[in-house]
């Protein structure tokens, strides 16, 4: 029989990826998402994929405990996948309540009602990089002590040691996975990578001048989507559940990444970019570069996008995206 999977964020960039990989995989996919007044569009990307049409779309919320626990109980899912968040590091200093009730809380009482309703289902939480903060070691593994430095990441860090908690107390199949910067085109827009992909579309069209970021020597290890839900996946797939670090093993600078979009479209980035202490983190993460060995020798996962064709990727898609405006 054809496995069940559950996916929160279903309609977030992870989602939408995870999705059409599982689907690719013979799963029959259910994807929570919040009751929406914008549901014509709130899709977007899984119409993007192509996937929207195969997902069965169930209305649940990570803060209404009860009908998480109703909803596990009716799917009686094989594999959740919690990748519900609220997501966007800047927002989490201005709505620092929200995004621990959500990112944190939230986490927990998708594990309870999997606990409690199917403790047989095998569950994935999305942890995140950004729980390493103030980095303790220039490169970061499994071992390597988190230091957050945004309530986004001290949310996700409540969320990754809950999940490791229900693992030990109850024996649950529940795992980790620490993933560092990911990107596609399906990424929102308030995110750097497609900030500036947008930008470089906009401006090579001739339909904006400039782009405002904040700190350009910020290093983030970043890699693709679509191969890091692959990573994912290949974890629900052991026999024993376990913490990963997902990653490319290779950082640079945000001032590297705006070169190489630039460059993509024949522009030179300091023609475009200027900086405004307004986009700058109250904390700055300084550096982040992801140690990917257990991964690889535990699941035989690597990324296989290079940042190079990862950022070309997403040029051509913002201007395809804007010609069609």
């Amino acid at each position: 029989m054809a496995k069940t999977a559950l996916i929160t964020g279903v309609t977030g960039q992870d989602g939408a990826y995870l999705a059409k990989l599982l689907l690719e995989k013979g799963y029959t996919v259910h994807g929570m998402l919040r009751r929406s007044a914008s549901a014509d569009v709130i899709g977007d990307r899984l119409r993007w994929i192509g996937v929207y049409d195969d997902v069965r779309l169930e209305l649940g919320d990570l803060l209404d405990a009860g009908g998480l626990a109703r909803l596990v109980r009716r799917l009686q899912p094989d594999e959740v996948y919690n990748l519900a968040a609220q997501s966007f590091v800047g927002a989490s200093w201005d709505q620092p309540h929200l995004t621990g009730a959500v990112t944190g809380l939230g986490a927990t009482s998708l594990l309870e009602a999997v606990r409690l309703e199917c403790p047989q289902t095998r569950f994935y939480q999305a942890s995140s990089s950004e729980m390493y903060g103030l980095v303790q070691e220039p490169i970061q593994s499994e071992t390597t002590p988190f230091y957050p430095r945004s309530p986004y990441a001290v949310a996700k860090m409540y969320a990754h040691w809950m999940t490791v908690n229900y693992r030990e107390s109850f024996g649950m199949h529940a795992s980790c996975g620490i993933l560092f910067n990911h990107e596609s085109p399906l990424r929102g827009i308030e995110f750097v990578t497609r900030k500036v992909t947008d930008a470089v579309a906009a401006i090579k069209l001739g339909q904006a001048d400039k782009v405002e970021l904040g700190n350009l020597d910020a290093k983030r290890d970043w890699g693709h989507a679509k191969d890091y839900v692959e990573a994912m996946w290949m974890m629900l797939q052991q026999d024993q559940p376990d913490d990963y670090v997902v990653a490319t093993g290779r950082t640079a600078t945000v001032r590297q990444m705006c070169e190489i979009a630039f460059a993509t479209a024949g522009l030179d980035y300091r023609d475009y970019v200027t900086t405004s202490e307004k986009f700058m983190r109250p904390a700055e993460v300084d550096l982040l570069l992801g140690d990917p060995a257990k991964a690889k020798a535990r699941l035989g996962w690597s990324a296989t996008t290079t940042l190079e064709s990862l950022i070309s990727e997403m040029v051509e898609a913002d201007i395809v995206r804007r010609r069609a405006k």
